[in-house]
């Protein structure tokens, strides 16, 4: 009987130290927990997109904790944080900043503007014209601003949550497609189910109306975040799960319903984040698994349907789906 339990056991070692890596995400969860309620997979996609240098994006309705899940994700790092409302007036120069002439020096001194911070949230990122989305290109994928011949490098870590209205929505515009595939997830927030509902009016009232923010603390500090960004980059894939991840993405150029597949930049996208995955989960290797839990928060916002599948109602999430289905699972 004892030998059977021995082969059983299917413990293992790992090659990489992960505990300190698993604690700090459990800490973040524990502290977004004391406010939101619900949103466990949202909340884990934000900490995935953190561990492996990604920017964000997250739609939903009004009034469902876009902002106030990234604001206080924000706050459990020990960062510095900056948040900008864009609007149909906003101008590139109210994001990346302004020559400003300094009379004293006779010189034009470069003031830099909001987006020069550590976790950047872009409220209603939709509401602001192509000619300011479109300012925000480079700073996303270079982690730099250029202007007036000058480069200006962002401190790490960089990151931008940027929440999204849905397009049926009166005043917003559609995202140029560049702009789309700079942010590793597109997160799909819904309504809380009816038991998560009472419990938000619950935790409101008991509240008694202290500001959410006051009960957030920074759990995670800069270094410690390099050196778990290192330790994800340590993670070990094998030569069928690269084969795995490139016939989905490969898929999705040449499928009946889209339009549009996913670019070489959603299967290095679908990669890291699996590699994240495999982390958080106390794995120093890769499975196959990761790698479906990573491909539609990842190609949600970088395939486009076909126009007819999209007036049958058919999703993106639905097509992904069949891909990642279609595909042989390695073995």
């Amino acid at each position: 009987m004892e030998n059977k339990e021995e082969t059983n056991d299917f413990n293992f070692d790992n090659r990489i130290p992960l505990e300190g890596l698993q604690k700090a995400v459990s800490d973040i969860k524990s502290e977004l927990a004391k406010v939101i309620i619900g949103q466990e997979n949202f909340i884990e996609l934000l900490i995935v997109s953190l561990l492996v240098d990604g920017h964000v994006l997250i739609e939903g309705v009004p009034g469902i904790a876009k902002t106030i899940t990234a604001k206080l994700f924000a706050k459990t790092l020990k960062t510095d944080f900056s948040r900008i409302q864009f609007t149909p007036d906003l101008m590139p120069s109210d994001i990346l900043g302004t020559s400003v002439f300094n009379a004293k020096t006779t010189e034009f001194e470069f003031k830099k503007g909001p987006i020069f911070s550590n976790i950047i949230l872009i409220d209603e990122i939709n509401r602001a014209p192509a000619k300011t989305q479109a300012a925000m290109f480079e700073t996303m994928e270079e982690r730099q601003v250029t202007m007036d011949g000058t480069t200006y490098a962002m401190d790490a870590p960089f990151m931008v949550l940027a929440t999204q209205n849905p397009i049926e929505q009166e005043g917003t515009y559609a995202l140029p497609e560049a702009q789309l595939d700079r942010f590793i997830f597109k997160i799909k927030v819904d309504y809380p189910k009816l038991d998560e509902e009472i419990l938000i009016l619950k935790t409101h009232h008991e509240r008694k109306g202290k500001l959410p923010q006051s009960e957030i603390k920074d759990v995670v500090k800069p270094k410690e975040l390099l050196e778990f960004k290192q330790q994800i980059q340590e993670i070990i894939v094998e030569e069928k799960i690269f084969k795995y991840i490139a016939e989905v993405i490969s898929k999705t150029r040449n499928h009946p319903h889209l339009y549009l597949g996913g670019s070489p930049r959603a299967s290095i996208a679908a990669l890291n984040s699996a590699k994240a995955f495999a982390a958080i989960n106390g794995r120093d290797f890769v499975t196959p698994e990761d790698v479906k839990k990573a491909m539609i928060p990842v190609l949600n916002h970088r395939v486009i349907l076909t126009p007819e599948r999209e007036m049958e109602g058919v999703t993106t999430e639905s097509v992904v789906q069949m891909i990642t289905e279609s595909v042989e699972i390695p073995r």
